[in-house]
């Protein structure tokens, strides 16, 4: 799945600023507000659920590779979190879903969750 689709999936509003990362393909996803268990537990994600609005999450998605953030709840990241986005290349969308809505979706669109454990 492209990120692209990702975001018309969830009617997500796009916040970072590369419109052609819209094109990577993920192939998996993870949903937590604890980036201790997205470090222990996530290998190889494409995209974070997230509804912890902190620069935390994305040094971790940096960190474990992942290519997109999305914030649930209409949760706003600050200008701070937008820009260390654009540095690492992660696309970063907000969408008005909770959390277990926009898995949801995702999941039964084809988009997997792959981790250490799975």
């Amino acid at each position: 799945m492209k990120i692209a689709q990702l975001k018309e999936l969830l009617d997500a509003e796009l916040l970072t600023h590369d419109e052609s990362l819209l094109d990577h393909e993920v192939y998996n996803a993870c949903c937590s507000d604890m980036m201790s268990d997205v470090l222990a537990f996530v290998k190889d994600q494409g995209v974070l659920l997230t509804g912890l609005v902190n620069a935390q999450v994305i040094r971790t998605a940096s960190m474990m590779d992942m290519v997109c953030v999305v914030f649930v709840r209409n949760k706003m990241p600050t200008e701070e979190m937008i820009r260390l986005a654009e540095e690492c290349d992660i696309v970063v969308m907000k969408a008005h879903y909770r959390a277990y809505e926009a898995c949801g979706k995702l999941y039964t669109s084809g988009l997997v969750a792959r981790g250490k454990n799975s």
